[in-house]
């Protein structure tokens, strides 16, 4: 791998992923143009992360059995295509159909991360897939600027006009940029999909990354979802534009990924895991400052929208390295099980946030950021405690002793 294409794949990771997101800084500007309430219009979001879940979980096994260049190339022309169609929807039955068609073929960042995974030394792994998890976040947080700025100018339909040239140049880039690669499996579709259920059933370390990044991504994505409510409500009465300058202040938490990496490589995976769920705990209690409104309240969103994104983009680095060290002819596999229950999870919360927002106010919302980074803490100390008695285990074996090096690493 080149000292460049990593800074490509991670531009291609983050205007992938920001294709799934921009809609959440719509959701009033959506409602307004449409006619409809605001709740129904963030289906469109929940709908297209939706959408998202279900694309990793049909398409990126292909990338264990496909040549990625032609599928990551043909995945960024549909959803070009797609994204287009969206522009144009004339109601909302239409937008939430082609929406959900969105979020299905943009899955290009979850080929593009275990391929780069398998392009690099072991050594370096942690840093290559900290490079793209930078793009990744960026993509997500930027893609609320890019949607709330454009949107609150020129309206709704303008960020998807613009985001389908965008892709539909970046197909033709990555077409042209990647490398070949030689299939690892030549397994049928149907037994792609059968390993992937069975490795999540099997694959205690993948097990322990799906329970971290589902409830602190659940979180992350209710605060999200709800925040453009919260701010254009009577409590702020500011436009979508504020939105996107919220998320500009959190997008300096991708520089965080690198390091995130390096950590994970020198520390294990599982006390990167443990910073981060205790960032989400910090920032919900920080995020409970907005209900303040006014500037004070403005400052506290700020800050804590900051903590969550440093929490959930260091956990996905954590994550990913670990699963991508389990098998290495299997990673995109791995990944569709890690990451299809994770945007379960964003989907989840980015319901839950809506409706906790319109019944019981910004409140509620925190509460459930809360809920899930205890959940994820809970996960961590149970894991910690099963870790815990295999090793007064094998103590008690003097057979089991050669075994002992390098279990601090175990979950890596």
């Amino acid at each position: 791998m080149s000292r460049k294409l990593p800074l490509l794949m991670a531009l291609a990771c983050g205007v992938g992923v920001a294709n799934v997101y921009f809609p959440q800084a719509l959701t009033p500007l959506i409602a307004d143009g449409l006619g409809v309430a605001p709740a129904t219009a963030a289906i469109v979001a929940t709908v297209t992360q939706l959408g998202y879940a279900v694309g990793i979980f049909l398409l990126v096994p292909l990338g264990d059995r496909l040549p990625r260049r032609p599928l990551i190339a043909g995945l960024l022309a549909t959803t070009g295509l797609a994204l287009l169609a969206a522009g144009l929807a004339p109601a909302t039955g239409p937008l939430l159909a082609v929406g959900a068609l969105v979020g299905i073929a943009t899955v290009v960042p979850q080929l593009l991360l275990p391929m780069a995974a398998g392009l690099v030394e072991p050594d370096r792994r942690g840093s290559v897939i900290g490079t793209l998890q930078a793009g990744l976040i960026g993509g997500i947080l930027l893609a609320r600027t890019f949607g709330g700025v454009l949107g609150e100018h020129l309206g709704w339909r303008a960020p998807y006009l613009v985001a389908a040239v965008l892709t539909g140049l970046l197909a033709v880039v990555l077409g042209l940029a990647l490398p070949n690669d030689v299939p690892a499996v030549h397994d049928r579709y149907p037994t792609l999909l059968a390993d992937t259920l069975r490795m999540l059933r099997t694959e205690k370390a993948l097990q322990r990354s799906v329970l971290f990044q589902f409830t602190v991504f659940g979180g992350f994505s209710a605060a999200w979802t709800a925040l453009a409510l919260l701010v254009t409500g009577p409590r702020y009465s500011m436009g979508t534009q504020a939105v996107g300058l919220l998320a500009l202040i959190g997008a300096g938490s991708m520089f965080c990924a690198p390091a995130a990496g390096r950590w994970v490589d020198r520390l294990g995976a599982d006390r990167v895991n443990l910073w981060c769920v205790l960032a989400a705990l910090a920032a919900a209690a920080v995020l409970t400052g907005g209900s303040l409104g006014g500037a004070a309240g403005l400052v506290a969103l700020a800050a804590g929208l900051l903590l969550l994104d440093v929490a959930v983009q260091c956990g996905q680095v954590a994550n990913q390295a670990r699963i991508f060290a389990l098998r290495p002819e299997a990673r995109s596999r791995l990944n569709t099980g890690y990451m299809t229950c994770t945007f379960l999870g964003g989907s989840a919360g980015s319901w839950l946030g809506t409706r906790a927002y319109v019944q019981f106010g910004w409140g509620a919302v925190c509460g459930l950021i809360t809920l899930a980074a205890l959940l994820a803490l809970a996960a961590y100390l149970v894991g910690r405690g099963r870790h815990s008695a295999v090793n007064t285990l094998a103590a008690g074996f003097p057979s089991a002793r050669p075994t002992q090096k390098g279990t601090g690493q175990v979950t890596r």
